[in-house]
């Protein structure tokens, strides 16, 4: 009798390397075991690439970091670390002095980081900022420069508006650069952070510099409170940059013209125990247990200048004006440019001053400043200012002629509003050409109580009123210097005269004819630039509702 092979079942066994058969468990065990000494030896290769950077960090690492607060205390001792070290015995130069001519050569830089554009883990680019002057400094991984990829990973995290310290060499781009003002780039060797800013600051100097045409084509700007609020951040912006160097150099021209023409600065008390004006807008205070204010001009103390036989004086000082006048164009502290003269015979003398002054300033600012103006004109654009060799001076009776031709009515005895100083502004403009002219002869009603009535009608005065693109500027007159019509005066504008005793009596012991003006700084450059707001040209603004910062 046969009997049938036995069928056996499939085998759940398989051969290992030897050729000896393995259960499918014991299989799985293998292969776990395989993965977790691949993963070992993964982490074993990363670990020895680490422990390389590490030992690579380790000869690089002195070219790159954050300055220490010992480095900035001014310590005299030149391995306090390492970037003591690296700036030991080098000169800063400027950015705005980083041009064509001086590639090749090594320059150490300080400035903000304007943009951070990080390309990868081994190339970033970084423009640095210095007072409105921008330069793009590229780091590259490089063992022959001694830049390390952490050292390019440093460059990358920092923030917008820190202050970095940049140690390179100047080469030309391959192309023009669009978006730096120097058209040179560093090549990074060493770089420094000086002082870190916040990662999310409150306003964004890219935002604050965007123009009209910018937020209206749909880019994100900032409104002027919010500027004003962080004014610190917002005067980084090209324009202010540029703004607050014509503000200077207006000064500098002021004074140049001035003492060429034998006048001496002075300095006059901003406590004062009367109203140098009158009027209720003064800012009143305690001194010492006796009322006193805020002088809301020097007007008193440079006539009794005059009287101290200084002959010709002009001051730069504060102003401060309690007036509740929420305008574009007023301010409760200004800068005031005062000047005061003894006269001859006219006050045209005074008129005279003033109009070969401003052209002078006007003239100067075009020759010094045109790239400023060229800052601002890209986030404020405006036409130059037409102004004539010499000054236009029209009577203030013709000027009222002149308005009522062109159907404007106005008070021949009373003061002009700003609509109507505008439209006499475009009339002298269409008529003269020019956007800088004197109005003279005043209403004395509208006038303060030390201002000359005029000889021949006393409704009118030897005073004038100086604009610029029909805006008024300048204020001036000639003094009274006559004891009793200046208390007559004083007392008809309801001023206290045993307040200004001082000043009344300055003019009993023998004083000249005499006459000046005054003009706010800010105001000059607000016009000459055709800018909207007076605010824009106040480092810090006053106003009635801004007290800081």
């Amino acid at each position: 009798m046969s009997s049938e092979p036995e069928i056996q079942p499939p085998s759940t066994e398989t051969p290992d390397e030897s050729g000896e058969k393995i259960s499918k468990k014991a299989a799985k065990k293998e292969a776990a075991k395989l993965e977790k000494m691949r993963r070992r030896q993964e982490q074993e290769e990363a670990a020895r690439k680490t422990a390389s950077l590490s030992l690579e960090d380790e000869s690089s690492s002195r070219n790159y970091g954050d300055v220490t607060l010992t480095e900035l205390q001014s310590t005299a001792d030149p391995k306090a670390g390492k970037w003591r070290e690296a700036v030991e015995g080098k000169e800063w130069t400027n950015v705005s002095e980083l041009v064509e001519e001086i590639a090749g050569s090594e320059v150490l830089i300080r400035g903000r980081v304007h943009t951070n554009r990080p390309v990868s883990s081994k190339l970033g680019f970084v423009i640095l900022r210095q007072s409105g002057f921008t330069v793009q400094c590229v780091v590259t991984e490089s063992k022959e420069r001694n830049v390390s990829v952490n050292m390019v990973k440093f460059l990358k995290q920092l923030s917008g508006e820190s202050f970095v310290d940049v140690i390179g060499v100047v080469v030309l781009p391959k192309e023009p650069l669009t978006g730096t003002t120097q058209q040179v780039e560093i090549q990074v060797r060493k770089v420094y952070c000086v002082n870190s800013a916040l990662q999310k600051l409150p306003l964004n100097v890219e935002d604050a510099a965007r123009s009209e045409a910018d937020i209206q084509a749909g880019k994100p700007g900032a409104n002027q409170d919010t500027r004003l609020n962080n004014r610190v951040i917002d005067l980084r912006t090209p324009a202010n940059q540029a703004i607050f160097r014509i503000q200077c150099h207006v000064q500098i021209a002021f004074r140049e013209f001035l003492l060429s023409k034998g006048f001496l600065e002075i300095h006059t008390p901003k406590l004062i125990a009367g109203s140098s004006e009158g009027g209720a807008a003064v800012f009143r205070l305690e001194y010492k247990g006796q009322p006193a204010c805020l002088a809301q001009s020097p007007q008193l103390h440079k006539q009794m200048a005059i009287c101290g036989d200084l002959e010709r004086v002009f001051e730069v000082g504060a102003v401060y004006r309690a007036e509740d006048s929420f305008t574009h164009r007023h301010l409760c502290e200004f800068i005031g440019l005062d000047v005061e003269m003894a006269i001859h015979k006219h006050y045209s003398e005074v008129m005279d001053i003033v109009g070969e002054l401003f052209p002078f300033i006007f003239t100067k600012l075009e020759e010094r400043c045109s790239k400023e103006l060229e800052a601002i004109r890209k986030q404020y654009p405006f036409q130059p200012l037409k102004f004539l060799p010499k000054t236009l001076t029209i009577p203030f009776a013709e000027g009222i002629q002149m308005l009522k031709e062109a159907g404007v009515e106005a008070d021949p005895l009373g003061d002009l509003n700003t609509e109507v100083e505008r439209k006499l502004g475009q009339l002298v403009l269409e008529k003269y050409n020019t956007e800088f002219y004197i109005l003279h002869r005043y209403p004395s009603a509208v006038r303060p109580f030390y201002t000359m009535p005029c000889a021949d009608d006393s409704n009118y005065s030897n005073s004038f009123d100086v604009f610029i693109r029909g805006e008024e500027i300048i204020s001036g007159a000639q003094r009274v210097h006559d004891p009793e019509l200046l208390k007559e005066q004083a007392i008809r504008f309801g001023i206290d005269v045993d307040t200004i005793k001082t000043y009344i009596d300055s003019f009993r012991y023998g004083a000249p004819p005499h006459g000046g003006f005054g003009v706010g700084l800010e105001r000059v450059v607000m016009l000459f630039c055709g800018l909207n707001n007076i605010r824009k040209t106040s480092l810090f603004p006053r106003d009635p509702l801004r007290l800081a910062p």
